[in-house]
């Protein structure tokens, strides 16, 4: 039977990151990274090591997967500067050495992962015909990949990979489907800022919350926006069951989160007006934030392309498909 529920210990582990993260700095985390790319990974995996995120084997149990991306999730929300879903999605097939896992393109492989040379372990990308490599971040000739400048790029470098195997195949719904809760979180706190701003401001002598036009544009985000919750809960239950078209599902799940953050931020910015593109709002760095999760390994046309090209003439199962799991 489907059940695409995150179970109630699920979701109060992920309240539970989100509280610490927050208490570790919540917005201001992002700002400080941006300021000293070095120290990314100490303002975040010591926060989330006391709450043993990083012993969860999202692999291992349909608990431990939930739990993971409950984390994810609650990370985006703060747009916590550190490659929580890719860490979290580590391989567990190539020894302990495995720091994480990025999902790369097969030209010009790149991933936000600047100023991680403290992280333990390598880095392991995959294709999505399986193909792994380990990968290492490079920086221009004469810099630091920890010392990138990451005002306009945050945190993306490109990668160098090293194959290592073409036993990935496995690994490829994981590494879409993590990264995808994180920009969930993101959308979940871009609606959240976008309400709150519209109930605070006045114009003509009431809140911009009482204009029929607000309420029609924060209608339409919160739709785009629920619905990517709901895929991404079935993409996970996806993994969870071992479904072989899991990976199918999975970049469906990315061409929706994809498509629904245009919406989402798009309605965030032209609520906030010329202010929301300012740093001193925290929907800029929100905004800017979610890029690397936007366009890599591939945006918006270039996963519809791999999509359909995955597919051919079968067509999605999905929640409502005539194959559909009941």
């Amino acid at each position: 039977m489907m059940e695409i529920e995150l179970s109630e210990e699920a979701q109060e582990y992920g309240r539970q990151a989100q509280r610490a993260l927050e208490a570790a700095g919540g917005d201001l985390l992002a700002e400080r990274a941006e300021a000293d790319p070095a120290s990314r990974a100490a303002l975040v995996e010591p926060v989330l090591a006391e709450l043993g995120a990083w012993d969860l084997d999202p692999r291992g149990s349909a608990d431990e997967l939930e739990a993971a991306a409950a984390v994810c999730r609650s990370a985006g929300w703060w747009a916590a500067p550190c490659p929580v879903a890719e860490r979290l999605a580590r391989p567990t097939d190539v020894g302990p050495e495995a720091a994480g896992l990025v999902v790369v393109a097969d030209r010009n492989p790149a991933g936000a992962l600047a100023g991680l040379a403290g992280v333990d372990g390598r880095w392991v990308a995959v294709d999505l015909a399986g193909r792994r490599s380990w990968a290492t971040p490079t920086a221009a000739p004469g810099s630091s990949p920890a010392l990138t400048p990451t005002r306009h790029d945050a945190f993306v470098v490109p990668l160098d990979l090293e194959p290592l195997d073409e036993a990935g195949a496995g690994d490829v719904a994981l590494g879409l489907v993590l990264p995808c809760w994180t920009l969930l979180g993101m959308l979940d706190r871009a609606l959240d800022l976008a309400c709150r701003h519209v109930q605070e401001r006045e114009q003509f002598g009431q809140p911009l919350a009482g204009f029929q036009s607000v309420q029609f544009q924060l209608t339409d985000a919160e739709v785009e926006r629920a619905g990517v919750e709901m895929m991404a809960r079935y993409a996970l239950w996806s993994i969870e069951a071992g479904r072989p078209e899991a990976r199918h599902d999975a970049l469906a799940l990315r061409l929706a989160a994809v498509e629904a953050a245009e919406v989402v931020f798009r309605v965030a910015h032209q609520l906030h007006g010329a202010g929301g593109f300012c740093d001193e709002t925290t929907i800029s760095w929100l905004s800017r934030y979610s890029q690397p999760l936007r366009r890599l390994p591939f945006g918006r046309s270039d996963t519809q392309d791999r999509l359909a090209a995955a597919l051919g003439r079968a067509g999605l199962t999905g929640l409502f498909g005539p194959n559909a799991e009941r």
